[in-house]
């Protein structure tokens, strides 16, 4: 069974290929979405080639709901979302995926059903179906090339859902096993070096070496360093001053 997991329903309008409904379950999976319902597929239903080609979300269509007409497919819904790149002559909001989405949220939370439909491939959905949704979905594509296939829209749309409807983590940075190096450790770090580097004469001239120090210091301070990396750098430096006693 679909979970309970409160979602859009993303509705596939007369869809013709097998593939692309495929695509289209594959792509709702990667964001979370397990909603599908289906509209007159041309080719019938069930079709061996969506359950191919949607490389394991083949629940989705299992549990797709199947539709003969637009508004049996739309019938419980309260607000509905046409995805369309055309102008259309009827009068109606229109929102980017991710404006859509946010606004879709927003309702599934005060208890609406909300659904966002998917036009056949060859030629989008059609003004009647458009009529039936109270706003409209444009992806802000090349204005010179517009098309986009079915999967590609679910995809676009699903992962501006995900965005609204979990936190996202804009950065990661994974250290492994290792910690954050604390000021103290970079610290003796810099220490160590400055102390070799002195003995070496690197800090020439005299009235130079204030400002040498300083940005040799910085230099560290713009680097992340983890104590695993305070560790080799030490060692680094270590070996350097005891190959140069060796080679003497």
């Amino acid at each position: 069974m679909p979970t309970d997991t409160p979602q859009p329903s993303f509705v596939l309008v007369r869809p013709q290929m097998g593939e692309n409904i495929g695509a289209a379950a594959r792509a709702m999976w990667n964001f979370g979405l397990d909603r599908m319902r289906i509209v007159a597929p041309r080719d019938g239903w069930p079709n061996p080639k969506a359950v191919a080609m949607s490389s394991g979300a083949g629940r989705l269509l299992d549990e797709a709901q199947l539709s003969d007409t637009l508004p049996d497919a739309l019938s419980d819904c309260t607000f509905v979302f046409a995805t369309t790149a055309r102008p259309r002559e009827l009068i109606k909001p229109v929102y980017s995926p991710e404006g859509a989405m946010k606004l879709a949220a927003e309702k599934i939370a005060a208890g609406e059903k909300v659904a966002v439909m998917f036009g056949p491939e060859r030629a989008g959905l059609e003004n009647d179906d458009i009529a039936r949704a109270n706003a409209i979905i444009t992806v802000p594509v090349n204005p010179e090339y517009a098309s986009l296939n079915l999967g590609q829209c679910v995809l676009l749309t699903a992962y501006e859902w995900r965005r609204q409807s979990e936190e996202i983590k804009h950065e990661t940075l994974d250290i492994g096993k290792s910690d954050w190096a604390s000021n103290i450790e970079v610290e003796k770090l810099v220490e160590h070096y400055e102390d070799r580097l002195d003995e070496a004469g690197f800090f020439y001239p005299p009235e130079k070496a204030p400002g040498m120090r300083v940005v040799f210091r910085n230099l560290f301070s713009r680097m992340r360093l983890t104590r695993a990396d305070v560790q080799m750098l030490h060692g680094v430096m270590r070996q350097m001053v005891r190959w140069k006693d060796i080679s003497k």
